[in-house]
């Protein structure tokens, strides 16, 4: 995929990538929107940002660390290791869709952000199933996951929205 930011300089690119890991790690953290099963973070939103802006190694880099650091932080360590594997699934699996058309074509960079968003989905549901030992128990966070990526579309959306004909 040819990202937006073409950063060529290896110290360029991990700045990048740290850059973006802060704003994906700030967006889950401190950006949450209520829903009716409790609340969905901002920052799969950010993820799917970086997906159009920036190389995929980055772009995942990025939301593995920025994601499993709010685990980490918020006193789930548990979920970081799992957190790592979905967040860098999600990247590959949006980049993938979205394709590197510029500009980008938004309605196949949503689609992207969707699929990837049921990739989050099911992947949380089936740690959940595992760290729990509980089918029921991952079950029970598939509906406030399902809803988290829905919101997180609809952010993505609206931000690439915003950013179409300056950056995107």
């Amino acid at each position: 995929m040819m990202p937006f930011l073409s950063i060529h300089h290896p110290a360029a690119r991990l700045c990048a990538a740290a850059v973006s890991a802060a704003l994906v790690f700030t967006a889950t953290a401190f950006f949450q929107v209520p829903i009716p099963l409790g609340y969905a973070h901002l920052g799969d939103a950010v993820i799917f940002m970086a997906v159009l802006l920036l190389p995929r190694r980055e772009a995942a880099l990025a939301a593995a660390v920025g994601s499993a650091m709010a685990d980490f932080f918020a006193g789930f360590a548990l979920w970081a290791g799992p957190t790592v594997l979905i967040k860098w699934g999600m990247v590959l699996i949006a980049s993938a869709v979205s394709g590197d058309r510029r500009p980008v074509c938004l309605p196949r960079a949503a689609a992207g952000w969707a699929l990837s968003s049921l990739w989050m989905a099911a992947g949380y549901t089936l740690f959940g199933a595992l760290i729990y030992d509980s089918v029921a128990a991952g079950l029970s966070s598939l509906p406030g996951l399902l809803l988290e990526g829905v919101v997180n579309v609809a952010a993505a959306w609206a931000a690439a929205l915003l950013l179409r004909g300056r950056l995107l």
